[in-house]
């Protein structure tokens, strides 16, 4: 099984952005990074064969629950980790470095076992090797791009960041990043979700399934990394690397007293038996 990614408008612009993925994804192995398997590049229709991801994207596994079911807290986290990971890759492995340009749930892939994929380098480029380079038309995604690159047109390991810190909000929340229907306070999901870090009413709008009092100081660690990420100034924001080691403390933290709360289970239970 494989997946093909085709042109459906096909033009210069369209063939050049396919070559560069291409290139991009030639150059790195990962294992939360989607496999290039191959491709058809001089041929009057472009396309691209990767592996075969089967359970859709994260967006999807956010916004497409069916009622009644559940994605726990150690699931959100453990897809965000691995989300950070392969963006610490591209962002310190990579040779040069490469700039996703279009981190959003959507091109985040899951596989048979939930595992995060990164998907889709259309908008990503690499590091420019000086200032002139640097210049560059605005691509992405309305309610993940970093402010700072919409005003300089400078894409950066900082934009990778702030769009990352929207999808921590997503996960937390399970809102729509722009959502038209939603009261004028709650259309853009940053701005409502920065109001309630700032007004201390973050439980308002976090998702009922992981309102889990005993996880509330976790959920709180999480929120405030990704208050971090969403900062105006790129200088100000973690990088990748210090946000997918932060995550992983965190998860090592959620699961160290998930731990012991079982053991404590266990005691009573076996202290009641006896």
């Amino acid at each position: 099984m494989v997946a093909i990614k085709k042109c459906k408008i096909v033009n210069e612009s369209k063939k050049k952005e396919f070559g560069k993925e291409m290139l991009i994804l030639s150059q790195i192995n990962h294992k939360n990074i989607v496999k290039l398997l191959g491709c058809c590049i001089e041929v009057e229709v472009p396309m691209l064969v990767y592996e075969y991801i089967p359970n859709n994207t994260l967006f999807h596994f956010i916004h497409g629950k069916k009622q009644g079911s559940c994605i726990s807290l150690s699931n959100r986290l453990k897809i965000a980790q691995e989300s950070a990971e392969a963006l610490t890759y591209l962002h310190f492995s990579a040779s040069p470095p490469i700039f996703h340009g279009d981190v959003k749930s959507a091109n985040i892939l899951l596989d048979q076992n939930y595992t995060a994929k990164v998907s889709d380098f259309g908008a990503s480029i690499l590091a420019p090797t000086d200032e002139a380079q640097f210049v560059t038309l605005v691509q992405g995604t309305c309610g993940y791009l970093d402010p700072e690159y919409i005003q300089s047109c400078q894409l950066t390991d900082k934009s990778d960041v702030y769009s990352f810190g929207v999808v921590l909000m997503e996960l937390l929340t399970s809102k729509l990043v722009i959502d038209f229907d939603a009261p004028e306070e709650e259309k853009s999901l940053s701005s409502y979700f920065l109001s309630a870090m700032e007004e201390k009413k973050i439980h308002d709008i976090l998702d009922d399934e992981i309102k889990c009092g005993d996880d509330m100081k976790v959920i709180m660690e999480v929120a405030e990394l990704a208050k971090r990420c969403l900062n105006m100034k790129g200088k100000d924001r973690p990088t990748m690397k210090e946000v997918a080691e932060e995550l992983g403390q965190i998860i090592r933290k959620l699961g160290q007293e998930h731990h012991t709360d079982e053991t404590e289970t266990l005691i009573g239970e076996a202290s009641h038996n006896m």
